[in-house]
């Protein structure tokens, strides 16, 4: 018998987490590594939700336990916010927060799968949703967009999917690692097709909300005919540059909100008290921030695309949001330096980390091994280079 028990020695180590561990690695002994693998924000948090924390500090208010679903403005907010700003009729009762979007995510698939219960997972799929699935329990069933459709599977496909055994399915938007963003009309599409199936939930992930470049940020919360069926699932992470502060939250069924506190309340209780009231500051002030931020990133879409297309070999996409290109890269395939043949995403990563110091992730983790994900949330002045890198890497193999 194992010291190890057989779920987690099946799980996968999160392939982005990994892939900036060996990046920063390389960084420690002293070779000039350019990180593009994390998506993480390079802006700081802004200037008025670090105040809000340091005001929560020297309030001496904010030192013990929080209560376990988050605090009761907080979460009051968190229900305008969800009620007038993604029209998702929202009450407090309804909002759980936690530990990152991610716990978030945890509590849910804990709560709503039972052994064999099948959630239909839209891919490419941001690289956990998998194994937090498999790890309950749950079985995953892929349902894949190509380039060609921007990487949005379509509703014919998702019905084909539906068995006796789905509860649920899944799907981000904007999308990592696509940036693919589901329109209004996509999404009524394919919340016709999940209707008539009553006991089937759906969660949306919108923690890319703000970095949206298509205009029509859509929620499938807030379709009427869905009522009482979608979990929304959102955080201040990306659109707040607020990663390192780890507060996610949730729009759900009541009953779903209960079960998820539960859960949380036997795992790691209340989210951290002083980020819960720097997030009530980002949720409750202007947006100003938010949308420089977005702009930037909107420059930065555009000057990788044109140095990406430059790129002979590389098959590539204008994402609609988020902060990620996710070129595909099967003209690769098979081909050498002398030393290393590149086989697959894998290969290809590690060469592309080993010969231009530029970190990316496989697209295997995402469930398109056919691509490779390169965030663009850096500076231009590394962008360039990194690419540049990349192109010279690339030329290398014949």
């Amino acid at each position: 018998m194992g010291l190890i028990s057989q779920r987690i020695e099946a799980m996968e180590e999160s392939a982005t987490i990994a892939m900036a561990q060996k990046a920063r690695d390389l960084k420690a002994e002293g070779i000039d590594v350019i990180s593009l693998s994390l998506g993480e924000p390079d802006f700081k948090t802004p200037k008025h939700i670090q105040e809000a924390a340091k005001e929560a500090i020297d309030s001496g208010k904010y030192f013990a336990y929080p209560p376990v679903p988050g605090y009761p403005d907080l979460r009051e907010a968190i229900a305008k916010k969800f009620t007038e700003e993604n029209g998702i009729p929202t009450k407090a009762a309804n909002v759980v927060v936690s530990t990152g979007a991610k716990q978030s995510l945890a509590n849910i698939f804990m709560s709503i799968l039972d052994p064999e219960d099948e959630v239909i997972v839209l891919s490419p799929y941001w690289v956990s949703y998998s194994d937090i699935i498999k790890v309950v329990g749950g079985v995953p069933v892929f349902v894949k967009g190509t380039i060609e459709d921007d990487f949005k599977a379509s509703a014919e496909q998702i019905a084909k999917a539906i068995t006796p055994k789905t509860k649920a399915l899944i799907y981000s938007s904007p999308c990592n690692p696509t940036g693919s963003v589901f329109t209004h009309d996509e999404l009524k599409e394919i919340a016709n097709v999940i209707l008539p199936y009553e006991n089937i939930l759906v969660i949306a992930d919108e923690i890319y909300e703000h970095i949206n470049f298509s205009g029509d940020h859509s929620s499938m919360g807030s379709f009427p005919e869905l009522e009482g069926r979608v979990i929304t699932v959102n955080g201040v992470a990306k659109g707040f540059a607020m990663t390192g502060w780890r507060i996610g939250y949730i729009s759900a069924p009541e009953a779903i909100a209960k079960a998820c506190s539960k859960i949380q309340g036997q795992s790691t209780s209340g989210a951290n008290t002083i980020a819960q009231r720097a997030t009530l500051a980002a949720l409750t002030s202007s947006l100003e921030p938010t949308q420089k931020m977005a702009d930037k990133y909107f420059e930065r879409r555009q000057l990788v695309h044109d140095l990406l297309v430059e790129i002979p070999g590389l098959k590539v996409n204008m994402p609609k949001g988020a902060f990620y290109f996710f070129p595909e890269v099967t003209t690769y395939f098979g081909k050498s330096n002398g030393d290393v043949t590149i086989n697959n995403a894998d290969d290809l990563c590690m060469y592309l980390l080993a010969d231009a110091h530029v970190s990316l992730v496989t697209g295997d983790a995402f469930g398109a091994p056919e691509c490779i994900r390169l965030s663009y949330a850096a500076s231009e002045e590394d962008l360039k280079e990194a690419i540049n890198r990349i192109k010279v890497a690339l030329a290398k193999l014949t």
